[in-house]
């Protein structure tokens, strides 16, 4: 604790001095420098009990729920009805009460869990619809797409999904599955877009042995516009007592596959259209580092 003035010793006429400049405007930062206290908490000591100044008080957003939070705790609350009460994190309010004294206990560990269990309900709310309206916002600013948006998208969509030829094995054809109703669809209009009639499309589920074969192929049909019995036969995947599985809800429908007859060209189409799209995001790249 060396000082240019001596020791630290006297310590109370250094806290005059130290008072003196506060109340005369300064801030910690110009009295440390002023002083030569380069130790946090002899300064801390030193300036115990004295305000900051309102110029070094810069105004926050949360200013508010601060000064309310504050008031709360005065009144005995504790942190979790203040959560509750406010909407901010346990975090924040143990900032800015924390120099008040603690209130007395007053409920039993019940209570006190009833309400943490509230404001953690109350927080995953406030997620879920920061989540929903991200989402929405996302939606929104798509609008419509043209034939080529589709054509790319549907690329893109079929290269993540589909089936692909090997150098090792020769498969050029469309040869999509899925779980998901709303890619199936998507993966429908594209074939659209190509010109590709439903004549062509060959249908087959793909699901757990068991599971509900006919329920599934009956909500296949209705999704895609044809009849049940226009399905081929089922290929049912085997259940591996070792394994323990997570797709039992009723909602679990297996996947669709969709196969299309006469692809051959299409799926050359498909596959050069997919490295035209990575060719050019590299050249774009690549001109970006530039």
């Amino acid at each position: 604790m060396a000082h240019p003035h001596g020791n630290y010793a006297d310590f109370e006429a250094l806290r005059e001095q130290a008072i003196t400049l506060r109340r005369a405007g300064l801030s910690r930062r110009q009295i440390r420098d002023r002083l030569h206290v380069d130790n946090n908490d002899i300064l801390n000591r030193l300036l115990e009990g004295e305000p900051s100044p309102e110029w070094t008080k810069r105004p926050r957003a949360k200013d508010d729920l601060r000064a309310k939070a504050r008031e709360l705790r005065t009144q005995g609350w504790t942190y979790d009805r203040i959560q509750v009460e406010l909407g901010c994190s346990k975090s924040s309010i143990s900032l800015w009460v924390r120099d008040l004294p603690k209130p007395e206990r007053r409920r039993s560990a019940e209570e006190a869990s009833a309400i943490a269990r509230r404001g953690w309900e109350a927080r995953l709310q406030r997620r879920e619809e920061e989540r929903r309206q991200t989402k929405a916002a996302a939606m929104h600013t798509v609008g419509e797409l043209s034939a080529r948006e589709v054509f790319l998208a549907g690329v893109a969509l079929y290269w993540a999904e589909g089936a692909k030829d090997k150098a090792y094995c020769r498969r050029e054809r469309l040869h999509f599955i899925n779980s998901d109703p709303n890619v199936i669809a998507f993966f429908l209009r594209w074939l659209a877009t190509l010109g590709v009639e439903r004549e062509r499309l060959r249908f087959r589920v793909s699901i757990h042995e068991s599971a509900d074969v006919t329920e599934a192929e009956a909500f296949w049909a209705g999704l895609v516009g044809v009849a049940p019995s226009a399905f081929q036969k089922a290929s049912l995947k085997k259940h591996n007592p070792r394994t323990t599985r997570k797709n039992t809800s009723q909602a679990y429908r297996g996947c669709l596959i969709i196969y299309v007859l006469g692809s051959a060209d299409l799926y050359r189409r498909m596959e050069g259209a997919w490295y035209g799209i990575v060719g050019a995001g590299v050249a774009s790249d690549l001109g970006n580092r530039a």
